[in-house]
């Protein structure tokens, strides 16, 4: 059975609900999945699970939240190569060049990128929900 890090940071909910539904969608594929906020998760816990979901929105001038989710995921950094990663999160405005950017910084770090970033403006939708645990099902 894989073990599937899901670990997100949500300001209003819509970064959260995302998470959960990637979650929900690596259980359904066999996986075992954990839940994580990106406060409880750093490098020392990449070695422990197969594959990462990171979910993190759209922050200020497109880019990902500074404070609390930036400094953990760069902290991961190093224990990207060769790892299953998944990425996901919400926005309020842009055109999503923040995911392209993180998906380009995932990549040239040697993450084995699962698909596209997952992303939806504001709330997920139907369309968002079935595409996070579509992410969730390839991670497993």
């Amino acid at each position: 059975m894989s073990k599937i890090a899901v670990v997100y940071w949500s300001g209003t909910g819509n970064t959260e609900a995302m998470a959960a539904m990637v979650a929900a969608g690596a259980k359904e594929a066999g996986a075992e999945a954990t839940l994580f906020t990106s406060g409880e998760f750093g490098p020392d816990c990449m070695d422990s699970f197969d594959a990462i979901a990171f979910g993190c929105p759209s922050m200020g001038a497109e880019q990902l939240e500074e404070t609390e989710f930036e400094p953990m995921f760069s902290s991961c950094e190093a224990k990207l190569s060769g790892k299953k990663i998944g990425l996901f999160g919400s926005y309020g405005w842009g055109d999503g060049e923040w995911m392209r950017n993180w998906e380009d910084t995932c990549r040239g770090d040697g993450a084995l990128l699962v698909g596209e970033g997952v992303i939806c403006n504001e709330a997920p939708d139907a369309e968002a929900e079935a595409a996070c645990q579509a992410l969730g099902k390839s991670l497993a």
